[in-house]
């Protein structure tokens, strides 16, 4: 099908991989917690956007370029890697508590979408991830130039914005708890904040795979 092999195989593989807790699901569930649903669909977006950058990268052969140079994939993953100790450390010394107040401005649906973007973005572990997943389902005798790359990063798309919307729905029911609970609020924060740094300097360790 349109130079796809196995795609049945692709899909729970799929699947399974976008259930696995990484950077993407701490970060919309500590927006969806912190903020309300609403946060958490434009955080979801922003993540889907950041995916179908790396599949038309991947497609086009450009993620290539970090699995081959050190220089490159060094760049991306300090500039990851710095976002996410921003976020990480703006996260934990939060003294708002905006679950609480409501005279407290947050962050709005742009800035959240655009958080998620750059997040998605910037971890040259996702880019590695398309360009070397993806080419294990196509033919090697494909006629169809990048369709194939479209197709099946559509379909990891759409199965992982599906996963993420479910987390959202999820999460809403924690966020009516903290609500009415000013020191688990803060705590949440915390952990966050904390897993955000975790994460930051998990990912500067990183080595190509």
């Amino acid at each position: 099908m349109f130079g796809i092999n196995h795609y049945e195989m692709f899909l729970i593989a799929g699947i399974i991989l976008n259930i696995t807790p990484g950077s993407d699901t701490i970060y919309i569930l500590s927006r969806s917690i912190s903020q309300g649903r609403r946060a958490g669909i434009y955080s979801v977006l922003g993540i889907s956007s950041g995916g179908a950058v790396h599949t038309l990268l991947a497609a086009l052969g450009l993620s290539v370029v970090l699995s081959q140079s050190a220089l490159a994939f060094g760049i991306v993953k300090t500039a990851g890697a710095l976002y996410l100790g921003y976020l990480g450390i703006t996260t934990l010394f939060s003294k708002n508590n905006i679950l609480v107040s409501q005279n407290v401005k947050v962050m709005s649906n742009k800035d959240t979408y655009l958080q998620g973007l750059i997040t998605n973005v910037l971890n040259p572990k996702v880019a590695l991830f398309f360009v070397s997943f993806l080419p294990q389902f196509i033919a090697s005798q494909n006629s169809y130039g990048i369709i194939p790359f479209i197709l099946l990063g559509i379909t990891f798309l759409t199965t992982g914005t599906l996963w993420c919307l479910f987390l959202v729905l999820f999460s809403s029911k924690v966020t009516a708890f903290l609500h009415q609970s000013a020191k688990a609020a803060s705590m949440m924060n915390k952990i966050c904040g904390s897993i955000y740094l975790l994460l930051g300097a998990k990912l500067l360790t990183a080595e190509k795979s």
